[in-house]
């Protein structure tokens, strides 16, 4: 079933679509984030990314919830666009020589990652909604929430002392 294909005729078909879109991009995200835990040179980053390595965890769990919730089969469909989000980071994190550069190279990556996340999150709460599906909303809400409070700690992170050292 691809997005703009005659499988998806209904708001019902694109949820689902969308939720194994969100679900393959998690599984890839739990096998990227060990390495971004890795290279992270900054304390406070490293200890950053093994915890949403664990909420990601969490948020594969409630992907499968929301699939049972549904009534469908919890599935992946491949994601172009994480497998490119995450590409990138990985070129560019081998690229970096610097540890503090490096750092802030895991930010942007990690952040293009989240601005993804929270994007989906979003739309399938919505159309969870407008499905008259307020229990799966509410599973993906608590996600979404974790999203966007990742996003937040990762931009006070570069800001209040990561970007600083990179810049002198």
């Amino acid at each position: 079933m691809g997005l703009f294909s005659n499988d998806i005729s209904t708001l019902d078909d694109l949820f689902v679509h969308t939720l194994r879109d969100i679900y393959y991009a998690e599984r890839q995200i739990l096998i990227a984030l060990p390495t971004m835990v890795e290279k992270a040179n900054d304390p406070e980053l490293k200890t950053g990314f093994e915890e949403h390595l664990g909420q990601t965890r969490n948020h594969v769990r409630r992907i499968e919830q929301v699939f049972e919730m549904h009534g469908v089969e919890a599935k992946q469909i491949d994601c172009p666009a994480i497998d490119g989000i995450l590409k990138e980071a990985k070129e560019v994190a081998g690229d970096i020589n610097d540890g503090t550069v490096l750092d802030a190279g895991l930010i942007a990556a990690a952040q293009a990652v989240e601005h993804y996340e929270i994007s989906r999150y979003g739309t399938l709460i919505t159309w969870a909604n407008e499905l008259g599906r307020s229990d799966c909303a509410a599973v993906l809400q608590q996600t979404l929430d974790e999203e966007k409070a990742t996003n937040k700690r990762l931009t006070e992170l570069a800001e209040e002392h990561i970007n600083q050292r990179v810049a002198e």
